[in-house]
């Protein structure tokens, strides 16, 4: 399969740009130049860098000049320290992935589609000539299936406005249900050779998202192992989840536990379109939920990762710092260089 060069043992900065409170103070302390300093140290080669569109533009859709620099910033730090960088807005007029932020409207309303346009036209014009460096995430994880063929005409319409700016930029496109891996067949065939296929995995969401507070179906005092068996994630996740995530498991032997051959079988639809239309393909998003023991989440690293390496999927962990996930927390410092080394692959 295709390879994403450059962008295969990644890390991202969530909280910094985006789900965060948008104000000067917050944006000058979350992140600061030692952080992309100890990315590089930590021997990862790339940083996503979630963005919302708070961060560059008001409600009239005026672009705040100022909100920029942070994003040259990254650019510049990324460059010095020898990192490749991508771009994901994370939200965008009319939509966000999180309903308790209350953006609606962005596939029905031509004009928040048009907002759109306009910031990934600014965002060509003035980060195209860096497209050995920095790649563009149109948009995270789009949600309902039903915005299928919507998103997918945006998709293409957003990519013809990119490319006159910027005609080498790498774009990376993912599909409904959050990004979900089952999504990537029913992405839009790739217009051009730089378009990448960009998933995300949180699976098992049982195991991953074990007590998440904003899961509303979801005891919070829920805790579980990695290594259950299949029943028992069946049973779980019909108890916590809802009917949908237990019949995932279905398909395997109920008395086995979960390892690389259960992200073998999630990727692999994914793994043949990738390989059906030539193009890369990309995790943007993993990771274990900060109520889980470290040592509990370096089993499921280990399982994910070496099915990772084995195709040559790029990826980014989320996330470096807090955001319920953060690997540079203090809390996993008993575990920290043993999970990089999984992530570099080695």
């Amino acid at each position: 399969m295709k390879k994403f060069e450059g962008y295969e043992h990644g890390i991202n900065f969530g909280g910094w740009l985006s789900q965060c409170n948008h104000t000067v103070s917050h944006y000058d302390t979350f992140i600061v130049s030692e952080d992309f300093a100890k990315v590089k140290a930590w021997g990862l080669d790339h940083i996503r860098i979630p963005v919302d569109y708070d961060l560059i533009m008001d409600n009239g859709g005026i672009f705040l000049e100022n909100g920029f620099r942070y994003l040259d910033f990254a650019i510049g730090e990324c460059r010095a320290n020898g990192l490749n960088m991508i771009l994901d807005l994370h939200r965008t007029p009319g939509f966000s992935f999180d309903p308790a932020v209350h953006e609606n409207g962005f596939f029905e309303n031509e004009r928040y589609q048009e907002l759109f346009y306009r910031i990934w036209e600014s965002f060509a014009e003035r980060y195209g000539d860096f497209s050995d460096s920095v790649a563009f995430e149109l948009l995270n994880e789009v949600t309902d299936k039903e915005y299928c063929d919507t998103w997918n005409r945006i998709a293409t319409e957003c990519i013809r406005r990119i490319r006159p700016v910027a005609p080498n930029t790498k774009i990376l496109v993912g599909g409904y249900y959050n990004n979900s891996v089952v999504a990537v067949r029913d992405i839009a065939p790739p217009q051009d050779e730089n378009i990448i296929y960009n998933f995300h995995c949180y699976e098992p969401l049982l195991f991953t998202h074990q007590g998440a507070t904003w899961i509303s179906s979801m005891d919070h005092s829920f805790r579980c192992p990695f290594l259950q068996t299949y029943a028992e994630y069946a049973k779980g996740s019909a108890e916590q989840l809802g009917a949908a995530f237990s019949a995932s498991f279905a398909q395997f032997d109920p008395d086995a536990t979960p390892d690389e051959n259960y992200f073998e079988t999630l990727f692999e639809d994914a793994i043949a379109v990738a390989e059906e239309r030539n193009v890369p393909l990309y995790c943007g998003e993993y990771g274990v939920i900060d109520l889980v023991a470290p040592e509990e989440t370096l089993l499921w690293y280990e399982a994910f990762h070496k099915a990772l390496k084995r195709h040559g999927i790029g990826s980014a962990a989320w996330s470096f710092r807090r955001m319920d996930f953060g690997i540079d927390d203090a809390r996993m410092d008993g575990v920290r260089e043993r999970l990089l080394a999984l992530i570099r692959h080695e």
